[in-house]
Parts: structure tokens; C-alpha cells; sequence
């Protein structure tokens, strides 16, 4: 598996959704059934912290198209 730090927010989220489809559908053991959860909880958190981001530098952005010194 991929270091999650090192992905794009498509990747990761792309991901996240295949660890969903796999806790809904599979019949994984309880202890696979963990290690994906956490990975998604991990994933979850970089999905996040990039929409942060990308929410900060959208909010420097103004009127005019210039960006605010922070």
C-alpha cells in the first residue's frame, strides 16, 4: 500500500472509497477488518487536511484574483 502522505486527495479518496466497498461487502476477518478501518480513519484525516488546504488558499484569493499575504 501506498505512504498516504504522499497522495494526491484523488488517490486517497479514491482508496477510502475502495476500503468502504471492502468493510460493506467482504467477509473479512476481524483483525482485516481493523487494519482497514484504521487505514481509513488515516485516510479520512489526509482527505481532510488537504480540503484544509485547499480551503486556506481559496480564502487568501481576493476580488481582485490576488492572494493575501498571511
Amino acid at each position: 500500500m501506498p505512504n498516504i502522505a504522499e497522495l494526491s486527495f484523488e488517490q486517497a479518496y479514491a482508496e477510502l472509497e475502495n476500503v468502504l466497498e471492502q468493510l460493506s461487502e467482504s467477509a473479512l476477518s476481524l483483525q482485516d477488518s481493523v487494519a482497514l478501518f484504521e487505514r481509513g480513519k488515516l485516510l479520512t484525516k489526509h482527505c481532510q487536511s488537504l480540503l484544509d488546504a485547499a480551503e486556506l488558499r481559496i480564502s487568501q484569493i481576493t476580488d481582485s484574483g490576488d492572494v493575501k499575504p498571511l
